[in-house]
């Protein structure tokens, strides 16, 4: 269902970027990404508390950009990983990101086995677009393995985000 849903979003994302004014988009910068939040809410299976950081590029293919995560999670978990993501403009202020990578994952505890090394992330994210182009915004991810291994449990987690545009940091230390 949440494949769906996601699939569902690219679709208009791509035809609403396509309406978007140009110039809307053309001056987002490359981001460095922090989140934190409630890993696996819903399954509760082995509840703990996620923090992420990302690298959003700033290059597009089409309106695809690519991007680098990796977390850490309370319950000992890792997650590293690569995609894409893609940003969906509502007017100047609001950005919905949706979002698909592959991650690799470590760390089973007793009460959650992810089955499988290989996990697929994929995630909406709804962001408000300060002037500076700073984003603060709320996201929901799944993890799955797609059925790779023997057991696909899945699980989800909802997460705070900041986007902080990567010239920021230069601007710091001039």
């Amino acid at each position: 269902m949440f494949r769906g849903i996601l699939a569902a979003v690219l679709a208009f994302g791509l035809v609403s970027t396509s309406l978007t004014p140009t110039s809307v988009r053309a001056d987002d910068p490359d981001f460095l990404t922090v989140s934190g939040g409630w890993f696996d809410f819903n399954r509760q299976k082995d509840q703990g508390g996620e923090f992420r950081v990302e690298y959003r590029s700033d290059y597009k293919l089409w309106e695809f950009k690519p991007f680098v995560t990796g977390a850490v999670v309370t319950n000992g978990m890792t997650f590293f990983g690569a995609g894409i993501l893609m940003d969906v403009y509502f007017g100047n202020r609001l950005v919905l990101t949706p979002s698909f990578a592959p991650t690799w994952w470590r760390g089973k505890t007793d009460t959650l086995d992810l089955g499988y090394a290989l996990e697929f992330r994929s995630q909406l994210e709804l962001a408000y677009r300060f002037d500076d182009r700073s984003r603060i915004g709320f996201s929901i991810s799944h993890s799955s393995n797609a059925s790779l291994g023997d057991s696909n449990p899945g699980t989800e987690s909802l997460m705070v985000n900041y986007s902080i545009p990567i010239g920021t940091f230069s601007k710091i230390f001039e």
